[in-house]
């Protein structure tokens, strides 16, 4: 894709999107508007999305972008306060939660997942560990919760019958259930509901009052339409494991908090802030990616075509052998960090890089290849990371 040349299809975009808002106009980065627009409207037109919202951190500041509608129906624009579908970007607020749980004194990633699900002891499942949930390595866990399981004792039944392919921590596998069981546990451990946990305490310590996992009534008139790649409308249906996995609704403003979180630029309390930066470890070397408590991590400056290699769909749908980094990779500023979220109807982005204080949030109300997600992020980035007078 050339970011800056416009189709006769984006120039009918461009046209019809009268609802293009963009909050950088009062800071006067000209430069980074160009660059934002130059390649999100070619990607809209390319796969008629409806809406999208950008959110950028720029040497420390927030900046975002608004474009198009969040339902092609009512034809509302997108705004600051639309709420998106992230996908699997939930994995990271579980991935923090752990770690926070881990601070607390409540739980340890290194303890066996039958610790903390005594019915499992002696099975396989509970033989891996709380690491190995959260870096995709327990031994070949398959990408969805099956579909014949439809609440936590049928889960728990599942595991305790699940025989790995692989020994723990020798295999990458993607996988939903991992993560998501790591988020029970972690629930379990700090004595509360996992989706009150998240929406009462982890959130709002942040300061992403935006964020839901179970959108109130109040907010519905915020959460965009989804629509499929066919371009069907699609949300969300909550099934096991889903809060912990792939639940949270969010916008491109409080997940730009959430990037200037992990790059410690913003007050936090001291053991939550601890928290954050410590699911930025490095506890695998999965092909070109290092596998941290569910981000992935590349050395900074990284090549498009490594990002794509590392988000590929042969990452998700295939094994990677692994190998253990020990002792773990401390946290590293000189990186750059991402993480993906699909659902049916919507698709997102994050990637930042701490030491250059540069981060990206890309959100969509329609389902579109990752490879373009990443695409347009690092032109954008790399454009703004090589700007003057910014």
């Amino acid at each position: 894709m050339q970011p800056r040349t416009i189709s006769i299809a984006t120039a009918i975009l461009f046209a019809a999107c009268t609802h293009i808002v963009s909050r950088a106009a009062d800071t006067g980065h000209g430069v980074v508007k160009l660059a934002v627009d130059g390649a999100i409207l070619p990607l809209m037109a390319k796969f008629a999305i409806p809406g999208m919202a950008v959110g950028l951190v720029v040497k420390g500041k927030p900046i975002e972008f608004d474009y198009g509608v969040a339902s092609a129906a009512t034809r509302n624009a997108v705004t600051r306060d639309t709420l998106f579908e992230v996908g699997s970007v939930s994995k990271t607020f579980t991935a923090t939660l752990a770690a926070y749980a881990e601070l607390s004194g409540t739980l340890s990633l290194w303890d066996k997942t039958s610790k903390y699900l005594p019915s499992l002891v002696g099975s396989k499942f509970g033989e891996a560990s709380l690491l190995n949930l959260g870096t995709h390595t327990p031994g070949g866990l398959p990408l969805q919760v099956p579909d014949s399981i439809h609440n936590n004792d049928e889960l728990l039944r599942y595991f305790k019958a699940w025989l790995p392919t692989y020994p723990p921590g020798t295999y990458r596998t993607y996988a939903n259930p991992g993560i998501g069981t790591l988020g029970l546990i972690t629930a379990k451990s700090m004595g509360q509901d996992f989706t009150a946990l998240m929406e009462h305490r982890l959130l709002p310590a942040l300061g992403m009052r935006n964020s839901f996992i179970h959108v109130p009534s109040a907010k519905m008139l915020d959460y965009a339409q989804g629509y499929t790649s066919e371009g069907r409308p699609a949300r969300l249906t909550a099934g096991v494991l889903s809060s912990e996995s792939y639940g949270i609704k969010s916008t491109a403003a409080d997940l730009v908090r959430f990037l200037a979180a992990n790059m410690k630029l913003i007050p936090l309390e001291e053991k939550l802030q601890r928290a954050i930066i410590s699911t930025h470890t490095g506890y695998y070397q999965a092909g070109v990616m290092t596998q941290d408590l569910i981000w992935e991590q590349y050395a900074y400056p990284v090549a498009l075509q490594t990002l794509l290699e590392g988000n590929s769909a042969a990452m998700i749908f295939t094994a990677t052998r692994v190998t253990e980094i020990s002792p773990p990779q401390q946290p590293r500023e000189d990186v750059w960090i991402n993480k993906t979220g699909t659902t049916d109807g919507f698709a997102a982005y994050l990637a930042f890089v701490p030491q250059r204080r540069l981060g990206i949030v890309v959100l969509a109300n329609k389902s579109y290849p990752i490879e373009d997600r990443v695409t347009v992020a690092h032109a954008i980035l790399a454009q703004l990371d090589r700007a003057d007078g910014l």
